[in-house]
């Protein structure tokens, strides 16, 4: 019922949260809920050396047991494809697993390709 949606949508932004403040943290610019031109909606997007990278923080819903859903692959084709975003996906289970700010660094750094010097 409504309880369950509730917590759902709770569990989704909590998580989106935290990643946005490690990214920030980080220093990536950002911007959320971005819409694409194609009309599909980005939790977060980073610049990244002059390109636009979308990372969709993708909670529960968006999966089958570990299998992302048929709606979250099309729409990642779709923005790859057709508006031309390269995009990461952080599924909420590597997520919780990392305990520490620097252990979440380091996954967000190798996610996006990040070289640290």
């Amino acid at each position: 019922g409504l309880k369950a949606f509730m917590s759902k949508g709770f569990q989704k932004s909590a998580l989106q949260e935290n990643v946005v403040s490690e990214l920030s943290y980080l220093g990536f610019p950002l911007q959320q809920e971005v819409v694409t031109p194609n009309g599909y909606r980005l939790d977060i997007i980073v610049e990244l050396d002059g390109k636009r990278v979308g990372i969709e923080v993708d909670g529960p819903s968006h999966f089958a047991g570990r299998d992302p859903m048929g709606s979250t692959i099309l729409k990642r084709r779709q923005v790859v494809n057709a508006d031309g975003i390269q995009l990461v996906s952080i599924p909420y289970w590597e997520w919780n697993n990392l305990v520490d700010s620097n252990d979440k660094g380091n996954y967000i750094n190798g996610k996006l390709g990040v070289t640290i010097t």
